[in-house]
């Protein structure tokens, strides 16, 4: 504690006296005494200007020496007045992470309606297909190392207004178009007609047209006379009846096709003039199946077939079709009800054969007829140049550049 000294000293020790002795204390207040920063002062310290002492730190629990708190330069803020400005900048990357994320989940959700909405429609379409067995388990010595496609056209009765002309048919279904589609494991894909008239052997009925084949027994033995007479294995069939034929280039809003002159075929029911034009369903139906104006007959008009079904598939793979979902609902339903295909195909394989015609009436694919040999009112296959085109479809390989049409 402070100690006092009697009036009489502290007169005579008055020149000599100095600032006020001051005793620390470990722990307690002395009554009366004041106190400033943990010590005890004078109360006319400040009276006399001197500086203020700083706060004292909190004092320690049960006793212990005060210290005095650390000055703080006056300019420097208090931490706790920085700390909302932090927070502050903080929150704003996480706000910009949680924008993309929405973005993300909503891209993903319409991915996935797309997606369900899609496979529903194909489903359905697949669904409308009718299957029949076309081709067999057992191949015997035919072989194809790519994937061949049997693509026939049928004047089926029922699919057409009237009988007895070129529209129409007297009697039951006949392969009015024989095509095969050759996918080879590398190089370019062909379309290969094959005439109508073409003389071959048929299993259990002889000699005879290759189309009385499905006339006779349908699509299986149709596949199984090409197979022994070429040797090269059938993959997948695919069958379209005319009547849903006209109605896909319908479904298309009709396809353009460019003649060098004027057709007119009464049987056909086809009078169009030179130059291009957009044929709709009757018309393109009847440009496939006229032949009587032709003075080469059949050979002409597979030739005619060709384009039209290159036109068509032109027309259907493109962005206008495939990126307007009403244009490809519409004509994803019209191939659907014309379509018959082996109940052994699958969706997949129905893509490759999609993706060949694409390649094919892109220009990135090659068209010829089966070479010939005698021509008549039948058509006899050139031995060696026909032998060379099985050859390559038994191989796997793209059809020989010297066998293609100019």
């Amino acid at each position: 504690m402070t100690e006092h000294h009697p009036e009489g000293n502290a007169g005579h020790d008055a020149p000599h006296a100095g600032p006020p002795k001051v005793t620390s204390y470990t722990s307690g207040n002395v009554p009366g005494v004041s106190y400033k920063g943990g010590y005890a002062h004078s109360p006319d310290d400040e009276d006399e200007g001197a500086e203020p002492v700083p706060a004292a730190s909190p004092q320690p629990p049960h006793g212990g020496t005060r210290q005095m708190a650390a000055e703080r330069p006056a300019t420097q803020a208090p931490p706790r007045e920085r700390e909302p400005r932090a927070r502050r900048t903080e929150k704003r990357p996480k706000k910009r992470r949680s924008g993309l994320a929405r973005f993300f989940r909503f891209l993903l959700i319409f991915v996935l309606i797309i997606a369900v909405a899609l496979g529903g429609l194909v489903w359905w379409i697949w669904s409308r297909i009718d299957k029949v067995e076309a081709v067999p388990d057992d191949h015997g010595a035919a072989t194809s190392d790519g994937h061949v496609f049997l693509l026939v056209g049928s004047d089926r009765r029922e699919d057409l207004d009237d009988g007895g002309d070129e529209t129409g048919t007297s009697g039951g279904d006949r392969a009015d178009t024989i095509m095969l589609v050759h996918n080879p494991s590398d190089g370019r894909p062909a379309l290969i007609s094959v005439p109508r008239d073409s003389t071959v052997d048929i299993p259990g009925h002889g000699s005879g047209r290759i189309n009385a084949a499905f006339s006779q027994g349908g699509p299986a033995l149709l596949v199984e006379t090409i197979e022994a007479n070429t040797e090269v294995a059938i993959d997948d069939y695919v069958q379209i009846g005319f009547g849903g034929f006209s109605d896909i280039v319908d479904a298309l809003g009709g396809v353009e096709m460019c003649l060098d002159e004027a057709i007119q075929d009464e049987k056909a029911k086809l009078d169009l003039p030179a130059g291009c034009q957009e044929l709709g369903g009757d018309d393109a139906l009847g440009y496939a199946r006229a032949r009587y104006f032709d003075p080469r007959a059949d050979l002409g008009r597979v030739e005619r077939q060709r384009e039209l079904i290159s036109a068509i598939s032109d027309k259907a793979f493109s962005p206008g079709t495939l990126l307007n979902p009403i244009e490809f609902t519409r004509t994803a339903l019209a191939g659907g009800d014309a379509l018959v295909i082996d109940d052994g195909t699958q969706p997949w394989d129905m893509f490759t054969f999609v993706q060949a015609m694409g390649s094919i009436s892109s220009g990135s694919g090659d068209t010829l007829t089966v070479p010939l040999g005698r021509v008549g009112n039948t058509v006899d296959w050139d031995p060696e140049a026909a032998g060379e085109l099985w050859s390559s479809l038994q191989d796997g390989t793209e059809v020989p550049r010297h066998l293609l049409e100019d």
